[in-house]
């Protein structure tokens, strides 16, 4: 009993203690898991500009009128993101106006940012685990098949559907290469008066579509009201 007793409180002590005490460099570890979404179609820009506008509304006073200028070189992404949100502060109220006077100034600034490929994808600690779940809710329906043969062919196929079901929510394939940064900032002469950040991935397939004059220029390009 004692050896086994030993022999416990070693494993024990290795699963919970395998960092050394000091180290010449602080350990790599992970963030917790979090979800960030994936940009793939035109609707998916029109969503997130409508989501800006209403972020960036409530910051203002009602009926602010705003000027939002776009450079010649802007992306394909820019140029419709930039116009989705003229759309969607109309809509929000805002008086959004052709020329700079008089008029608070919207600047779009984007910056697309490589990442090595081949980035791992963690979306399951187990892929079982999401099947179980869905036989479950099929229960019913496999239940009442009329023979063997027909509720074992009923149980593959819901097995399937259940496995669609619940990876839908996921990106197909790894970790998208590249990440796009939109930052809106609403600006008078002096100061920032509204900003919004955020960060989506970029299905690879589509980067040339973020890039300036889509020439695989990779950097940070401003629409800059007023200027």
């Amino acid at each position: 009993m004692h050896t086994r007793l030993l022999a416990a409180a070693a494993a024990a002590t290795l699963a919970t203690a395998c960092a050394t005490p000091y180290a010449p460099a602080p350990l790599a570890t992970n963030f917790e898991t979090s979800k960030q979404h994936t940009l793939q179609a035109a609707a998916h820009w029109n969503t997130i500009a409508q989501d800006v506008a209403a972020k960036l509304s409530a910051r203002l006073p009602q009926n602010t009128p705003l000027y939002i200028n776009q450079q010649a070189d802007a992306s394909a992404f820019e140029r419709a993101f930039t116009g989705q949100l003229i759309t969607a502060l109309i809509e929000a109220g805002h008086p959004v106006m052709r020329t700079p006077e008089g008029a608070l100034r919207v600047g779009v600034d984007t910056q697309a940012v490589p990442f090595a490929a081949d980035r791992p994808q963690y979306r399951h600690a187990g892929k079982a685990t999401a099947l179980g779940a869905g036989l479950w809710a099929l229960y019913d329906i496999v239940e009442y098949a009329s023979n063997g043969p027909a509720k074992a062919a009923l149980l593959a196929v819901g097995a399937a559907d259940a496995y669609a079901w619940f990876d839908s929510e996921f990106t197909g394939g790894g970790t998208p290469s590249m990440e796009i940064i939109v930052n809106t900032s609403v600006t008078d002469a002096r100061r920032y008066v509204a900003r919004n950040t955020s960060v989506y991935y970029v299905a690879d397939a589509d980067q040339r579509l973020y890039t300036a004059n889509q020439q695989g220029r990779v950097g940070t390009f401003r629409v800059v009201g007023g200027e």
